[in-house]
């Protein structure tokens, strides 16, 4: 075997030494096995988006303050499909669910109220019913006068029930169900509702 002069190795490991600092120079640790360091690096936030976070909308909901009503803005589940006959029952039943809400803190010190029954249910119409019709698990006329105003008033004036004005409702008997209409008058003087003519049949649109 043919040794290397030692001029020669000595060379070799100068370079060796010399190539070593300049790594060390530029912050490269040296390593004897190659490394895959992989792709440049993105501009990605990194945090994971929440699961199955609720689509809202906001709707204004029509609260007793005083004496009078004043609609409120509230975040309620955004009804799935088309604007229509699908949407119409499940927008009525959460605007219904926010009436009977006990008004926030913010709303309470600001001095409102909610005089909707807990107990109260709304359902679509029935056979013989108009399209827009309501059901409630009471006669209207047999609800508080502010009660009925609160859901004339919020359901006249929502976009997903067709901002009517007013609202088509019935009871759970068999009797036709008249249309109430949300006037000045009724948003000024809630106890209008006891008046007659107020959801007479003869006051509906035809």
């Amino acid at each position: 075997m043919i040794r290397p002069s030692r001029p020669a190795a000595a060379r070799r490991a100068a370079a060796v030494t010399v190539l070593a600092l300049a790594a060390a120079g530029c912050g490269i640790r040296g390593t004897s096995v190659p490394v895959d360091a992989g792709d440049a690096p993105s501009r990605v936030s990194c945090h994971a988006p929440e699961a199955g976070a609720p689509v809202v909308e906001r709707v204004r909901v029509y609260l007793v303050c005083g004496s009078t009503l004043v609609p409120v803005e509230r975040a309620v589940p955004r009804p799935q499909g088309t604007p229509g006959a699908a949407v119409r029952l499940p927008a009525a039943r959460a605007l219904l669910a926010e009436l009977q809400k006990p008004p926030t803190a913010e709303e309470t010190r600001a001095g409102f109220t909610s005089a909707v029954p807990e107990a109260l249910q709304v359902d679509g119409p029935r056979a013989g019913d108009a399209p827009e019709a309501l059901r409630l698990s009471v006669e209207p006329d047999d609800l508080p006068s502010f009660a009925l105003a609160q859901l004339v008033c919020t359901y006249g004036r929502s976009a997903a029930l067709g901002r009517t004005g007013g609202a088509l409702l019935g009871g759970p008997g068999g009797a036709a169900a008249h249309r109430y209409d949300c006037s000045p008058d009724v948003q000024a003087n809630p106890n209008v509702a006891q008046q007659a003519g107020w959801g007479d049949p003869q006051s509906q649109e035809g």
